[in-house]
């Protein structure tokens, strides 16, 4: 698992708490800031200093300055953000406050709501979660939502889509790197024409090691591969999850740096999945997706999100990013 780029070396969650106040233009101004600075925080908040603070900050440390903003003034820091902030930047903070796994099921609870139009982002994170992930998530989202993840599943009206998800969530699938090969011929055999209930069998079904497996195979009996396949059916949202998973299996770092690229590769930039993938990954995998990034299209994660961003928003996700390599 990747940290931040940028080490903040010894911090205090209290002198944070309190400097992240002052920036919030509550209280006296910051002594180590210019008269200038001290100016800007008395009329409002200096966003500036807000990002330096928090991009900076890991899970713990930023569970410590909640824990210690609350302390200090009675006030949950989170509601003072999101009256402070505004637009994407506030989106972007706000999401990155909570560790990954509260991040996590707020995502998928958002994403499960009957009234959003696209699970990608829900399934995006059930589908990278290995099954021993996936039992502790459930129990994770149960106690949180006091509800169980297999029912949000099962409320929406997405047909396939939702079977595929409801399998996924239900199978116990291996985690070790064995694989059978005689199976795995059968298994593209079996999924070569195959309906959607063929497909959802097999993919929730089978390890990531076994799935590879099973990529590789149908490649050789077909002589096309399985994501193109599966992509040349046109099932909408339940085509776009076998592909997730499929990617997934291979290699996630691939899987986001493609998701990446489609968000920013158009004049209107997907700012919602720009933002929750490098909000979601940078303690987890982006220094893998950023070396992926630039292997397959030649140029710097870093880079393109400077030229699709701007002001403290940008200055938010390069700081996530790190270095620029």
């Amino acid at each position: 698992m990747s940290t931040l780029r940028t080490d903040p070396g010894p911090t205090s969650p209290r002198s944070d708490a309190e400097k992240l106040h002052c920036a919030f233009g509550s209280g006296p101004p910051d002594p180590d800031f210019s008269s200038f600075y001290r100016y800007r925080q008395m009329l409002g908040c200096d966003k500036a200093r807000v990002v330096h603070i928090l991009a900076h900050r890991d899970a713990t440390q930023r569970a410590l300055i909640q824990k210690a903003y609350l302390e200090m003034y009675s006030e949950d820091i989170l509601k003072r953000l999101s009256l402070k902030l505004s637009g994407n930047l506030e989106t972007s903070v706000l999401l990155w406050m909570p560790d990954p796994v509260e991040r996590d099921l707020q995502v998928v609870k958002q994403g499960l709501r009957l009234e959003t139009e696209n699970l990608q982002a829900a399934t995006e994170v059930i589908c990278s979660r290995t099954p021993s992930q996936i039992q502790s998530f459930k129990q994770q989202y149960l106690s949180k939502f006091e509800v169980h993840l297999e029912d949000d599943i099962d409320r929406q009206p997405l047909g396939h889509h939702r079977e595929l998800l409801l399998a996924y969530v239900r199978q116990r699938r291996d985690e070790d790197l064995r694989y059978d090969t005689e199976r795995a011929q059968e298994d593209s055999r079996a999924l070569l024409g195959a309906d959607e209930c063929t497909f959802i069998r097999i993919f929730s079904e089978r390890s990531r090691a076994q799935l590879a497996v099973v990529i590789s195979a149908y490649s050789d009996l077909s002589g096309n591969s399985l994501e193109k396949a599966v992509k040349g059916k046109k099932w909408g949202p339940f085509g776009d999850a076998l592909r997730t998973i499929l990617s997934c299996s291979e290699s996630p770092a691939t899987y986001f740096a493609k998701v990446l690229h489609k968000a920013m590769k158009c004049l209107r930039v997907d700012h919602t999945t720009l933002i929750r993938v490098i909000v979601t990954r940078t303690e987890i995998d982006m220094k893998d997706i950023k070396a992926e990034y630039l292997t397959r299209y030649g140029k710097t994660l870093n880079d393109v999100v400077d030229l699709q961003t701007t002001g403290h928003y940008r200055t938010f996700l390069l700081s996530l990013l790190g270095p620029n390599c």
